[in-house]
């Protein structure tokens, strides 16, 4: 078959961040439909002739069908367990909307990467919305290949890193009962193998094949694997049946930095045997498998040779709200955000600045180390106490890390906030994502200036805060005491790693007209 034109629906998340560069490697234009395509371009493969990143949503048919047009096949890559209320009946809507919109669109077949398990009373909700979608996308008028996995075994994927973190920070694991299921995981790499041969194999049009490695395991065991393969010592193993669903996933929660969001579907789903009894998937794309050792090994060394090519914190909000780009314009959608009549929509900051004795390049390599093994120049172990406490009431925490410890691009986790922008030499724009009552930004800017005759760096750091309601506005307040000792070391710190002399000390600067205006 020769490389046609196909669409990605989820290629910014953990597969279809995989999938894609594959796909162009292999010679293939691929429609990458996307919420945000800046967040796209900011991948090592945006820039690739191939690709066309065009703004599309799951939840919006005429999106899809503009984003489908001139395609042959689409693969559909996508869930709802991060998009928060009933991700079921989100999941039912998307898979409608897809099912329609390729039918519209002119394309011959799509892809879908399922979930395994038998469809049971017992069956958890996630595993149950993944049988749904397949059916929904079955039932339309374009044929629909649904492959079904279980565990994916890859760096970055949500069940490795839930087994990593695991097995290496706990050396007794007090469990449930679920320890004991049955499961048969699979390479990332060999997913991948199946989502092309399956492309390139008509023949697995309109079938539904269950896929998975050569291993058949407990999760028990799946432990024990993973401490041979990174040559570890094996955590003791208790298994309780008092222990809940709700009460791992909290544990799990605290231990692992995988969203609270993808925990709790995921260990509800533990309890279910996830075994593969169709193994037709073998005559039509076959293939190497990779053990479960080898598997784990193989992500351990990707892990070790630098940033994963994707990860479970890719997928999320779109990379920046209109309104939330530039601190010059902020309308009204931002303050009628849920808050209160007696909140009035305000907009709180606490802005600093600084000058330094140094070229705007040097500056801005400090501000983009910013986070993850750096830190936050100042306060770090305030800023790990901050991450704990917002881990246990469900949100990211500090864990997450940065994916290139040198390089930021629109979309990627940092710690607990989100990279909402980037210009590079210019600013640095983040939002928060740990638990806060209202929508909070942190925002980095350099521009030369001129102190004394000397060619200067100006170093401004703004935060605001749109407070929901009461505990919006008492958030604030306990915080600004800290905000005004905190910042100010930042900026100094920042100075230090830039190796900048201050030429003008971090001090307290007030909104400028244009901003003012935009916050009124």
């Amino acid at each position: 078959m020769e490389p046609g034109t196909v669409f990605v629906a989820g290629a910014t998340g953990y597969v279809g961040g995989r999938l894609a560069p594959l796909l162009l490697s292999r010679g293939y234009v691929v429609h990458a439909g996307v919420r945000s395509p800046r967040k796209l371009a900011a991948r090592p493969w945006g820039a690739h002739p191939n690709l066309k990143a065009l703004p599309a949503d799951v939840t919006d048919k005429a999106s899809l069908v503009a984003a489908m047009r001139g395609c042959q096949a689409a693969f559909y890559l996508v869930h709802s367990m991060g998009a928060g209320g009933d991700f079921a009946q989100a999941d039912r809507e998307a898979a409608s909307n897809m099912a329609q919109a390729a039918a519209e669109a002119g394309v011959s077949r799509i892809i879908y990467l399922s979930g395994l398990g038998d469809d049971a009373p017992g069956l958890s909700e996630h595993l149950r919305s993944r049988s749904e979608v397949g059916r929904i996308l079955t039932q339309g008028a374009v044929p629909a290949t649904v492959l079904r996995a279980a565990v994916i075994l890859g760096s970055g994927s949500a069940s490795f890193e839930i087994i990593r973190n695991l097995v290496e920070r706990l050396p007794v694991m007090l469990t449930p009962r679920w320890v004991r299921t049955r499961c048969q995981p699979i390479a990332v790499s060999n997913v991948l193998g199946y989502l092309v041969g399956c492309l390139e194999n008509p023949a697995t049009t309109g079938q539904t094949l269950d896929i998975g490695g050569p291993d058949v395991i407990t999760y028990g065991e799946l432990f024990r694997t993973y401490a041979r393969a990174a040559h570890i010592r094996a955590p003791l193993i208790i298994p309780l049946p008092l222990l809940t669903p709700a009460l791992s996933a909290f544990w799990v929660n605290l231990i692992t930095p995988v969203p609270a969001h993808l925990i709790r579907p995921l260990i509800e789903g533990l309890k279910n045997e996830v075994v593969c009894h169709d193994r037709r998937i073998l005559d039509f794309v076959p293939q190497e498998l990779l053990s479960c050792h080898d598997a784990i090994a193989q992500a351990l060394s990707e892990a070790g040779q630098g940033p994963a090519p994707s990860c479970c914190f890719d997928a999320g909000q779109a990379c920046a709200p209109d309104f939330l780009t530039s601190r010059t314009s902020c309308p009204a959608e931002w303050t009628k955000a849920g808050d209160a009549p007696f909140a009035g929509g305000t907009l709180f900051t606490a802005d600093y600045a600084a000058t330094l004795d140094a070229p705007v390049e040097r500056v801005w390599d400090a501000v983009t180390r910013i986070g993850g093994d750096t830190g936050w120049y100042a306060g770090d172990i305030l800023w790990r106490i901050r991450g704990l406490a917002d881990k246990l009431v469900g949100g990211p925490g500090h864990m997450r890390g940065r994916r290139d410890p040198e390089q930021l691009g629109p979309g990627d986790a940092l710690d607990f906030w989100r990279v909402l922008d980037v210009n590079p030499g210019r600013r640095l724009l983040l939002l928060a994502e740990m638990k806060v009552p209202g929508a909070a930004t942190l925002e980095l800017q350099i521009e030369p200036a001129s102190f004394q005759g000397l060619e200067a760096t100006r170093i401004s750091l703004l935060t605001s805060f749109r407070p929901r309601g009461l505990w919006g506005l008492l958030y604030w307040w306990s915080m600004y005491p800290a905000h005004g000792l905190l910042f100010p070391a930042m900026l100094r710190n920042l100075a230090r790693a830039a190796d900048a002399p201050l030429l003008v000390e971090p001090h307290k600067i007030d909104p400028s007209p244009t901003q003012k205006a935009g916050r009124s």
